[in-house]
C-alpha cells in the first residue's frame, strides 16, 4: 500500500517555501538632485549610515531595521558635514557589512565633493 501525503504536509511545504523566497526590497532612489550648472564647491564631504538584519542565521535574516534608508541618511550626513551645502557631486559610495551570529550590520560612506 503506497503512502499517501496528506493535504496539510503539500500545504505547509508550499507556505514554508513562499517564507524561504520572500525578501525586503526597495525601489530605485534618486538620492540627490542634480548639480545646478553654475555651483560652488566647498570641500570635501563623507557621511556614513547604518542599519541591520536580524532574525536568524545570516542566509534567513528576515528583520531590517533601518536598512533601506541608510543611503540616503549617509548622503545627508555628509552634507550636514559642510555648513551651507546643498549637493555632492564627484560621489564615491562604499559599503561594508559586519556579520554577527543572528544577524548582521551593513553599513554604506558616501564621500564627495560639497556644492552650494
Amino acid at each position: 500500500m503506497k503512502n499517501k501525503l496528506r493535504p496539510c504536509f503539500w500545504t505547509s511545504l508550499f507556505l514554508t517555501c513562499i517564507l524561504f523566497t520572500m525578501s525586503c526590497s526597495s525601489g530605485f532612489t534618486t538620492i540627490g538632485a542634480r548639480p545646478p550648472e553654475n555651483y560652488q564647491k566647498l570641500g570635501k564631504a563623507t557621511g556614513e549610515s547604518c542599519g541591520t538584519l536580524i532574525g536568524g542565521p545570516t542566509a534567513y535574516n528576515a528583520i531590517p531595521i533601518g536598512l533601506n534608508s541608510r543611503t540616503e541618511r549617509a548622503y545627508k550626513n555628509a552634507l550636514d558635514n559642510v555648513p551651507g551645502s546643498t549637493g555632492l557631486t564627484n560621489i564615491t559610495l562604499e559599503e561594508n557589512w559586519i556579520w554577527w551570529v543572528i544577524g548582521s550590520t551593513r553599513c554604506v560612506k558616501i564621500s564627495g565633493e560639497a556644492i552650494k
